[in-house]
């Protein structure tokens, strides 16, 4: 039974556990994916959000907070420069956890761990819009500061007109010496021959 066993331990000590999740966290922000077995990806998942969530705000305090779990002023940075403007306006689940069958050796469940707003491919290379909704469930009302565009109506020119455009410019003629067209060289038959013979 597992009652209130709310922690993985992963089989492993409470030191060795910290410093393997804060090393998977640096691989993560750094390289935005990794690869590693379910339970580790369910861990760190637990553990890497939080301190995004505490780099969306670039404080010192936090900066300070975020470098006792991470232990690595390089991950600090790039996580409070480059993840935390990316992902600003995201109000959480900055991971995603995607199964990926098991390993040869010892047939362990694998996992790709990711963080989200760097996938190109999910995200179809734009990023994605939010429908702003009310905690209601309904739809938010409309601030003061909207503004509606109202669009212009297209004008479509008929090909005949184009067509007219072009007719009636003229082409201004300059002194340009005719070039004679001399025929490009054949190739020998001899070429030839030996390639069939190779074949």
């Amino acid at each position: 039974m597992r009652h209130g066993k709310k922690i993985n331990h992963l089989s492993r000590q409470t030191g060795h556990r910290k410093s393997m999740l804060a090393n998977m966290a640096c691989s993560l922000i750094e390289h935005k994916r990794i690869i590693t077995t379910v339970a580790k990806a369910k861990a760190l998942k637990q553990f890497v959000e939080p301190l995004v969530t505490k780099s969306k705000e670039d404080t010192t305090h936090n900066r300070r907070i975020v470098f006792a779990y991470l232990r690595n002023k390089y991950g600090v940075t790039e996580l409070f420069r480059e993840v935390a403007a990316k992902v600003g306006d995201r109000p959480g689940g900055y991971t995603r956890i995607i199964k990926m069958g098991n390993r040869l050796g010892d047939n362990a469940d694998m996992a790709m761990i990711e963080l989200v707003d760097f996938n190109e491919l999910y995200n179809g290379g734009k990023k994605e819009e939010k429908k702003a909704k009310s905690r209601r469930g309904g739809k938010a009302k409309k601030s003061e500061t909207d503004t509606t565009v109202v669009e212009a109506p297209v004008v479509e020119a008929t090909p005949e007109a184009v067509v007219e455009e072009v007719v009636e410019t003229p082409i201004a003629e300059s002194p340009v010496a005719e070039v004679e067209e001399t025929p490009a060289p054949e190739a020998p038959a001899a070429d030839e021959e030996s390639k069939e013979e190779q074949a």
